[in-house]
């Protein structure tokens, strides 16, 4: 039989603490809450001690309680292999707020909504929303692998609270491309940086090999010697991509990819340091890159940027979705219907003076 203890609250008002007990071959259950109602106090004893009547429901009192601390950290353990830098950095970030601390079994739309405001303090609506992405992976697997109870229709009736309350959005599509002129200024810095530091990274065959292969910065380091397939008289070029990136799929997803003639050239004209083509890390890359643009004053460059602009680039030039598709690796051509708009037909690179 449960017992409510009658305590005076700072405010001198009274508060109701409820204790149950339940024993059942050999183990015991002991839960306690606190009401300000006595009203209220009575009808959960009466409704919990019936619910730890079923043994099904006593059994799992008597399990360990995992919080979203321990979902997200399993899960970074079991699929770390999967887990990119951005999603990483995101689940880092939400395990520092509150509802981590929570049962995974009491976590519902509220809780989920209460995090998308906090995080919101500061960062836009994408922003959010990819935060929220992220920790979606996170509800999907912990139920079906581990059986952690946290409810996926808790986390879709929250993002449907929040896209009605445009607290959530998708991210937008970025059309920033660089200019001729911001391109020879950043390789042009990078070709006195070699020359000041001949063991930095070579970041103007990077970027130029970006440029014109279309591929990411973190499978530019990935690339190896033996994935390399230079061109014959009846083949293009093409490299091996390793875990390309794909919104299913990321290990393993290993992808051959058309090169056109430039990027080969890039290729051809390396070192053999080891197992890698460009043997470097895409921290420094990136920050070399980041450096460079603000030394310059080029604004809201990214150096994602170098793909959007490889891939505009071909069809300027010509080319048809399947055969970019080659280039780019994407798998979808849909993803490629917002290169659709370009009408022009000329190559902007033509007697360019970086170009290979």
């Amino acid at each position: 039989m449960g017992t409510i203890v009658t305590r005076k609250r700072a405010d001198g008002k009274p508060s109701y603490l409820c204790q149950i007990a339940k024993k059942l071959g050999g183990k015991t259950v002991r839960e306690a809450r606190t009401f300000h109602d006595h009203k209220a106090a009575k009808a959960w004893i009466r409704q919990r001690e019936a619910e730890l009547d079923n043994p099904h429901s006593f059994k799992a009192a008597t399990q360990t309680t995992h919080t979203l601390d321990d979902a997200i950290s399993r899960y970074i353990a079991e699929y770390g292999g999967e887990v990119g830098k951005t999603k990483a950095q995101c689940l880092t970030t939400i395990r520092r707020h509150s509802i981590a601390s929570m049962a995974c079994a009491d976590i519902g739309s509220a809780d989920i909504v209460a995090l998308a405001r906090a995080l919101g303090v500061g960062a836009g609506a994408s922003t959010v929303g990819n935060y929220l992405a992220h920790l979606s992976a996170v509800f999907v697997v912990a139920k079906r692998a581990w059986s952690y109870p946290l409810d996926p229709e808790a986390m879709a009736d929250a993002l449907f609270v929040l896209r009605k309350q445009r607290l959530v959005t998708k991210s937008n599509k970025r059309d920033r491309r660089p200019t001729l002129d911001e391109l020879d200024r950043l390789l042009g810095h990078f070709d006195e940086v070699k020359v000041r530091a001949p063991r930095s990274a070579p970041m103007v065959d990077i970027i130029i090999f970006a440029l014109f292969s279309t591929r990411r910065q973190e499978e530019i380091t990935r690339i190896e010697w033996e994935g390399f397939e230079p061109s014959t008289g009846k083949h293009p070029a093409r490299v091996l991509v390793r875990d390309m990136k794909n919104p299913g799929v990321k290990r393993g997803n290993d992808i051959w990819c058309e090169l056109p003639p430039e990027a080969e050239a890039v290729i051809k004209r390396q070192p053999r340091n080891g197992d890698c083509i460009f043997p470097h890390g895409t921290d420094g890359i990136s920050a070399a890159f980041t450096r460079a643009c603000k030394l310059l004053g080029i604004d809201d460059l990214h150096f994602h940027d170098l793909r959007h602009e490889g891939v505009s680039r071909l069809f300027e030039a010509g080319w048809g979705i399947p055969h970019v598709a080659l280039v780019s690796g994407h798998r979808s051509w849909g993803s490629l219907q917002r290169y659709a708009h370009i009408r022009q037909r000329d190559d902007k690179y033509l007697g360019w003076r970086w170009r290979p």
